[in-house]
């Protein structure tokens, strides 16, 4: 039986304007409820199928009604995670131009994998990406794909490290595969984030026989060790190097790995998830000197630019080979033969969201400027929490803070330091999360939010040494 096609009427109605005003509405509630909300969610999952799981409706509900339902869940459901006051994880706040493209991407409802689909977001993209190079100061001739997450980010640039390699190797590993092809060994950091490990599973090089580096007491890479590693490995060789270590923030000596890695002739990956942001900050270049010597690069844009999710981004200093361990094609597609980007020949994707338009929104409003003033911003208030810390007796900082990320303990002992992270994630003032580094427990604090202020970083350490306190006066009596 044939269905009757809605009627064109409907752009035209206040059906549209009904709900997307209802959820406008919603929104902004929200958003002005963030900077006193309680930050962490209480409800629970029981409470949480009470309100939501009922029997698939045979005729649906009025969409108005589903609005008000999904929304009225977020004040005890959600994790506050773009509240000025939420450390955990590495997760930025949408920076409000960022979210209000974001809308217009929904609304635009383009699929971004080839030109011929959406010439704007092709543009768009094609843009971000030119003021990505320019703003890390990376090679301008770079391709660069806005992929899911530093987890996709680093599948991509591995890629085009595996088909680089390989094919200096005489083997082309898109059309023969692994089976019978030259050994191509991976040297990775003792504190290598682990999408370096799912990455390099995704590819088929697995995990068991990557070559491992020592690293310092800070996370970071030993060159002496890293060169011993690099001269006993015969064959094509890909070196991960990382800009930002997850717990304490620091840098590998990127400059002398990179030296080691050419003299080698490997390939040499920076995993910058949030590091590479560094280069965008006068006074934090120095962190990442010799970054750009690297072959390819892996970063987040909704980390630290503070766009919303999802979106990361893969760059590579050989476009082509970027382009060539990516591309598919099909005889139905109609794919650029010109200097039009199809994003299909950059992203293991092919339908996608547009994700690469906030990040052109918020780099045009932010400006260099901008940019650098968020990401100094952000290790001021990391500095500032790490400074009032240190300063309670009882409470040991157990990094050095050279950038956005604290590590905090207290007593000396891993049970009352796990005891302090859940009391304030249920206390609610703040949210942060626990870690373990070099065998003991601690508080991982993580400063990414544009909005986070002084006043919210002096909250958010008063409500952590209240529940320190009041659990030492428990255990004391």
């Amino acid at each position: 039986m044939a269905i009757d096609p809605l009627p064109t009427s409907l752009f035209q109605s206040a059906v549209f304007d009904e709900y997307l005003d209802n959820a406008r509405a919603h929104a902004g509630e929200y958003l002005r409820r963030l900077p006193d909300r309680h930050v962490g969610a209480r409800a629970s999952r029981d409470e949480l199928l009470t309100a939501l799981r009922i029997a698939l409706p045979e005729q649906g509900d009025e969409g108005g009604e589903v609005i008000d339902l999904l929304a009225g869940q977020a004040e005890r459901s959600a994790v506050a995670c773009n509240s000025p006051r939420y450390f955990g994880f590495v997760v930025g706040g949408a920076y409000p131009v960022a979210l209000a493209a974001d809308w217009l991407v929904s609304t635009w409802d383009q699929n971004a994998g080839i030109y011929a689909i959406s010439p704007l977001v092709s543009v768009l993209e094609e843009v971000a990406g030119q003021w990505l190079l320019d703003l890390f100061d990376l090679p301008r001739e770079s391709g660069v794909g806005f992929v899911t997450g530093c987890q996709m980010a680093n599948f991509t640039c591995l890629a085009a490290a595996r088909h680089h390699m390989l094919r200096r190797a005489g083997w082309d590993v898109e059309a023969d595969g692994l089976q019978g092809a030259p050994r191509l060994h991976v040297v990775a950091s003792a504190e290598s984030h682990v999408t370096i490990d799912v990455a390099l599973r995704y590819l088929g090089l697995g995990t068991r026989s990557v070559h491992r580096v020592e690293t310092d007491a800070q996370g970071r890479m030993n060159v002496d060790r890293l060169r011993k590693v690099v001269a006993s490995i015969e064959g094509p060789m890909i070196v991960c190097a990382q800009a930002g270590n997850v717990n304490t923030g620091a840098f590998d000596p990127l400059r002398e790995v990179a030296d080691v890695v050419r003299e080698r002739g490997a390939w040499l990956h920076v995993d910058g998830a949030f590091g590479l942001w560094a280069r965008a900050s006068d006074s934090l270049r120095g962190l990442a000197q010799g970054i750009e010597l690297a072959d390819s690069w892996a970063t987040d844009a909704h980390k630290w630019l503070n766009v919303p999710y999802d979106c990361g981004v893969a760059i590579v200093r050989h476009a082509q080979d970027h382009r060539d361990a990516m591309t598919s094609a099909a005889p139905y597609l109609i794919q650029t033969r010109g200097a039009e980007r199809d994003a299909v020949d950059w992203v293991p994707e092919f339908s996608r969201r547009a994700r690469g338009v906030p990040v052109y929104a918020t780099l045009r409003a932010l400006g260099r400027g901008g940019v650098q003033d968020l990401i100094d911003g952000s290790c001021a208030r990391a500095r500032q929490m790490a400074d009032a810390l240190r300063e309670a007796e009882g409470v040991s900082v157990l990094n050095e803070v050279v950038l956005n990320q604290v590590l905090v303990r207290f007593g000396d002992d891993d049970d009352l330091t796990r005891a302090v992270i859940d009391g304030v994630q249920r206390d609610g003032t703040c949210w942060l999360g626990g870690t373990t580094w070099q065998g003991k427990g601690a508080m991982r604090i993580s400063v990414s939010n544009w909005a986070t202020t002084q006043d919210d970083a002096e909250r958010s350490v008063a409500a952590i040494l209240r529940v320190f306190h009041s659990l030492r006066r428990d255990v004391a009596v």
